[in-house]
């Protein structure tokens, strides 16, 4: 094959079983793909006179892969002019309740007086706020709109200048369905909004105003996912309005991410094609079928067989003990039914929001009932469940044997491993969450995800805290759900790439796949595994063969006309995963 350029790094880890390590890469730049990959007197002998780039102390590997995000609706709530104060973010500073409260009085006196807020990520398990409504905010932002997003995607707060902006007598309308508005006893508004279609109508204003660009939000957390060494991702609530920013992020000349797209199935077009022109199609392209079987851990919405534990912690967080079994289903099986029947036959992957175990078993259950009916048991359909939580290590066997595969949230046990263990849950179940061990055993391809922005998009943080199972504060839960080093980086590589059906192209360093890489600053298989993030760093990525210029990608994204992505802003709060 021709090549016009030579990498050589350190070390090469390739993740390809038949050369597991290689000394040089070989790139065709104008094609994007490998041409040779061994030491560097076979590369040079494979594709003579192409020049030799010495990468240094440098480690490549494949592009780490986070096979389910929310890129756009992440960038348009956490990065600026947003406000992103999660307790894990740019921690200590947003760590507790007070100190968010101290955060909310300097904004207040910072800003002018007519610029909006719009704060994400308030948690009031891990920071141990209440629950607000427009007195509490009152206190802080007694003039300007002020609207907080709760960290779990299921609530909005604002202040009362919003409630009469919105509602002139201070009513909001009917409940929405699916949703519903917080009321004081004259039916005015507390201040609160409770999932996707009333939060939209309580702050969709404010978010208008206070984002005049939410495609460069967007291409902020593009930014971010790919300073961590990320190089193909996902939108697992992809709908048809948010086609052209993902066309606008995807086409420019130096975007630093393939992006696949999980269609919604509430989407009364969420069967159909998507043409993804003028972005190239290993960029930007539709791959599945997006469902929610539960809710959340963090508000009490999980499908489980299990209650929370009754404490001080969990009652101030409103919390219902439970367990709440399929009464938290957001189908009943009969739907489920009617749903897999409408679309197995256009051959998309479903890909299933799940937490709890009660969940899972009827997620399984009207899988295989679908594959059955449908002829695809044993085919190689690559149906997915998210998150799982809170579920079993026979469950996972059990996906297996269906041809299931599983993506884990690692960020689930990193930020609320400590809370899990001993005080949402009894030791038995908590210090179990995300049973990365146990999926990994059952055979089926296990991969890990962020799903940004419920958390930072980090991968190498991922893998350390599933090979070791330890918390930042130190602490260890459930050692025996640990995974070895190579299982965990196979999660955001070859695993990944394979669950989004691109193995073929990507996830393993080889010949003829495309030279997405990262650049690491030292070999992770070498680092102490408990310091794994503070002795491996990512020093850039590669995408198609090109190193990748972050600040040329965002110029390109700013000089796009912004006024045509305005719609966008609409949908920075719809549901996240969590």
């Amino acid at each position: 094959m021709s090549a016009n350029l030579i990498l050589k790094a350190a070390s090469i880890i390739t993740m390809d079983p038949a050369r597991p390590r290689a000394e040089a890469v070989a790139l065709d730049t104008t094609t994007g793909t490998i041409a040779a990959v061994g030491s560097l007197a076979e590369v040079q002998a494979a594709t003579p006179g192409a020049p030799v780039e010495d990468l240094g102390r440098a480690v490549l590997m494949p592009g780490f892969i986070d096979p389910h995000s929310h890129p756009l609706n992440g960038g348009m709530v956490t990065q600026a002019p947003a406000y992103w104060i999660a307790p894990y973010h740019d921690a200590p500073k947003y760590a507790t309740f007070a100190a968010v409260q101290a955060f909310w009085k300097q904004l207040d006196a910072s800003l002018p007086a007519d610029q909006p807020v719009v704060c994400n990520g308030l948690d009031r398990l891990l920071q141990g706020a209440p629950e607000l409504d427009n007195t509490d905010l009152d206190a802080f932002f007694p003039t300007r709109l002020a609207v907080v997003l709760d960290n779990s995607g299921h609530e909005a707060y604002f202040n009362s200048a919003v409630i009469r902006a919105n509602w002139p007598d201070g009513k909001p309308p009917a409940d929405p369905t699916g949703a519903r508005y917080g009321r004081n006893q004259d039916g005015t508004s507390n201040g609160r909004a409770y999932e996707t279609a009333a939060i939209f109508a309580a702050v969709g204003k404010v978010l208008t105003q206070a984002i005049p660009n939410p495609l460069r939000s967007g291409a902020l957390w593009y930014k971010l996912m790919a300073e961590n060494g990320i190089t193909m991702t996902t939108e697992h609530t992809y709908q048809t309005d948010l086609l052209k920013g993902y066309i606008a992020l995807s086409a420019v000349p130096d975007s630093p991410l393939r992006l696949a797209m999980y269609h919604m199935s509430i989407e009364a077009d969420c069967g159909d094609p998507v043409d993804t022109a003028p972005a190239p199609k290993d960029r930007l392209w539709k791959q599945g079928i997006k469902l929610w079987a539960d809710g959340s851990p963090w508000v009490g919405t999980i499908a489980s067989s299990f209650p929370y534990l009754d404490n001080e912690t969990i009652r101030n967080a409103k919390i219902p003990i439970g367990p709440g079994g399929e009464s938290m289903l957001n189908y009943s099986r009969a739907e489920l039914d009617q749903i897999l029947d409408q679309f197995t036959p256009l051959g998309w992957q479903f890909a299933f929001h799940c937490n709890g175990d009660v969940g899972l078993d009827v997620v399984l259950d009207a899988y295989a009932r679908a594959l059955a009916n449908h002829g695809l048991l044993g085919i190689d359909h690559r149906w997915r469940v998210e998150h799982c939580g809170g579920c079993r290590g026979d469950q996972f066997v059990r996906a297996a044997a269906l041809g299931v595969t599983i993506s884990l949230p690692p960020f689930q046990f990193i930020y609320w491993g400590d809370l899990l263990d001993g005080t949402m849950f009894p030791s038995n179940i908590g210090s179990q969450w995300v049973r990365a061990g146990d999926a990994v055993k059952s055979g089926t391809p296990v991969t890990f995800h962020n799903d940004g922005c419920v958390s930072p998009p980090v991968p190498l943080l991922n893998i350390q805290a599933m090979v070791t199972r330890r918390t930042p504060s130190g602490a260890v839960h459930g050692p025996e759900q640990a995974v070895s080093l190579h299982d965990a980086l196979k999660a955001h590589t070859v695993h990944a790439a394979w669950q989004l059906r691109r193995e073929h192209d990507l996830g393993s360093i080889a010949v003829g796949k495309l030279a997405d890489f990262v650049e690491l600053s030292a070999d992770p298989y070498t680092a102490d595994i408990e310091k794994l993030t503070d002795q491996v760093q990512v020093r850039g990525t590669w995408s198609g063969g090109k190193k990748v210029d972050l600040r040329a990608f965002i110029l390109q994204i700013e000089a796009l006309e912004a006024s045509e992505h305005q719609h966008l802003v609409l949908r920075a709060v719809h549901k996240r995963c969590c």
